[in-house]
């Protein structure tokens, strides 16, 4: 299986796409105590200068420690990750709880996650990352950035620029949008 790579606006983060769905829905791996679930991610941990994995539905993103430098780590991780889904080995074991609308969401909380997920999700997710709800209160909107939004140095700008202005112009009550 042949796994391209391509830089994110995060330059400790590295995208690397697959061309096929390996996952049923996204998962972050922000420490290697986390990646008990996932094969895949504790193999990346394995090595000493992972800070973090999130895996999407088709593509991984790995951030890496400063002291090593993604034009010696990308091509050799690229093929590991190929050999290890090639293999049949699993992506994931269990499945983390769903994030999606549940009956006791507010019409407004429904309305964030149906924006979040329609909306900002696919866009932050060409660039290795993802947008997660948190929780809504006093008008205040608080997410997870994960994958290669967390950390990055535009991630305030996207925050604020793109995804507040955007939710402020669909939910007007809305007054604030807060990474967490």
């Amino acid at each position: 299986m042949k796994v391209t790579f391509e830089p994110t606006p995060n330059p400790a983060t590295m995208k690397f796409n697959f061309g096929q769905k390996i996952a049923d829905q996204s998962y972050d791996f922000p420490n290697v105590e986390s990646s008990e679930q996932s094969p895949l991610a504790a193999k990346i941990f394995g090595f000493p200068w992972t800070a973090s994995v999130y895996l999407g539905e088709d593509f991984v993103t790995v951030t890496k420690q400063d002291w090593v430098d993604w034009d010696i780590l990308a091509t050799p991780l690229a093929g590991l990750l190929g050999e290890h889904v090639e293999s049949g080995q699993p992506i994931v074991i269990k499945l983390e709880a769903s994030l999606d609308e549940s009956q006791n969401d507010s019409p407004v909380v429904k309305q964030i996650k149906r924006i979040l997920q329609n909306e900002i999700k696919p866009v932050v997710a060409l660039d290795g990352g993802d947008i997660v709800f948190s929780k809504y209160e006093n008008n205040k909107l608080y997410i997870h950035m994960r994958g290669s939004c967390a950390g990055c140095p535009s991630s305030q700008a996207t925050l604020k620029d793109g995804i507040e202005v955007r939710m402020k112009e669909l939910i007007p009550e809305i007054t604030e949008v807060i990474a967490v």
